[in-house]
């Protein structure tokens, strides 16, 4: 399998080197307003259960917008932090297209088929985000022939492969259906939206000069602009009365 090399011109452009700066704003924004609210949790007494999301019952439906704000405590967020830093600037920068469609479905798709299959009283944490970018960018760089979602992939899965243990019900008190659902979607949407994103192919000189060749070899030899070609029948000479 070929891999495609970006061009220098567009990923080292003042266009991408603003999108990078706006990718990482926006995802070190995110994460800051997840660590006022839980300091506004913490200084107003609030208990996180009562805003998430509650399986099947009408009261936990609100859950759904606002669990993913919320957290168990200083030691869930500080753990749900450096990954959604992360891998908000990745997807925001390599897949700024797909972002629009990937993050409202972590954000809203996992909640719901907690509230509509899961078990236990109340689910809360941004973990449904992480395990939705973890696997759409892992994905992505599988069935991507670009050189920057397969070093994206691997960084991921480096970084965060011990997380595919949060998928089965081992340990008790971790919303393992909120992370289940969240990496299907993920998935799916990496296999989905495989043809959006794509950055403009390094193209070598070679390359080029293939194509002058294929362009020569199309347009007729020898002939001047405005000249008849050979098969062109000649004009006719009328005949002396």
């Amino acid at each position: 399998m070929q891999i495609h090399v970006p061009d220098p011109a567009y990923t080292g452009s003042e266009r991408a080197r603003a999108n990078f700066r706006l990718a990482v704003k926006i995802a070190l924004g995110f994460v800051a307003l997840l660590w006022v609210i839980q300091l506004s949790d913490w200084a107003l007494d609030l208990g996180p259960a009562e805003f998430g999301v509650r399986p099947r019952q009408l009261a936990g439906l609100p859950g759904i917008f606002v669990a993913p704000l919320m957290h168990g405590g200083f030691g869930h967020l500080i753990a749900n932090s450096p990954p959604l830093a992360v891998l908000g600037t990745a997807m925001l920068y390599l897949y700024p297209r797909s972002a629009l469609r990937v993050l409202p479905a972590v954000y809203l798709g996992p909640g719901i088929a907690v509230w509509l299959f899961a078990q236990g009283s109340s689910h809360v944490g941004a973990s449904g985000l992480v395990y939705g970018l973890v696997s759409y960018i892992f994905v992505a760089g599988l069935i991507r022939r670009d050189k920057r979602a397969i070093a994206a992939s691997l960084l991921v899965s480096f970084m965060y492969g011990a997380l595919v243990w949060g998928v089965l019900p081992i340990e008790v008190g971790v919303s393992w259906e909120t992370h289940l659902a969240a990496a299907l979607i993920g998935v799916t949407l990496a296999i989905a939206l495989r043809h959006l994103d794509i950055p403009p192919r390094r193209r070598y000189s070679w390359e080029e000069e293939a194509d002058e060749h294929e362009q020569d070899d199309s347009d007729p030899q020898g002939k001047a602009e405005g000249e008849p070609h050979e098969d062109a029948e000649a004009p006719s000479v009328g005949r002396e009365k």
